[in-house]
């Protein structure tokens, strides 16, 4: 039994039909893949707040908390990390211009058209970035249910 789960929350910045991604730098598999602009949520910050927080952290760009909109929530577990539930935010205004801040992080950030995104993406953020196409609100990745 997992003794909690970690809160991550994960932002869309979506202009022009494009969608932000950076480039995880890591020395685990995930070094090289693709991610969306994430982080955790800390103790005492709403997951709104968190969000905001996050992008300007990551990427330097200023969001306010009322132009995020939740499109998804992952609850995700086996991932060979711990157990965590993800919040997805779609946003399409933002103040800056985003630049990679967090280069130990980070090789790149890349804008990609909507309906043409690199197969590199890690599974666990796909999840948020699938919902923005169908309207899926929830979704869980590393259950096993009896049948």
């Amino acid at each position: 039994m997992t003794a909690r789960h970690l809160i991550d929350v994960h932002v869309l910045l979506i202009r022009d039909g494009r969608l932000l991604l950076s480039k995880r730098r890591s020395d685990d598999v995930f070094d090289g893949r693709w991610h969306l602009p994430a982080g955790k949520l800390e103790a005492g910050e709403s997951a709104t707040a968190a969000a905001a927080r996050e992008a300007d952290e990551e990427i330097g760009v200023y969001i306010d908390q009322a132009d995020l909109r939740h499109i998804h929530t992952a609850h995700v577990v086996g991932s060979g990390r711990e157990a965590r539930l993800g919040l997805f935010f779609e946003v399409r205004r933002w103040t800056g211009e985003p630049t990679n801040r967090e280069p130990d992080k980070c090789h790149e950030l890349r804008w990609f058209p909507l309906d043409a995104l690199p197969d590199e993406i890690i599974s666990y953020p796909a999840a948020g970035i699938r919902a923005h196409f169908s309207g899926a609100t929830y979704s869980e990745r590393g259950w096993h249910t009896a049948h």
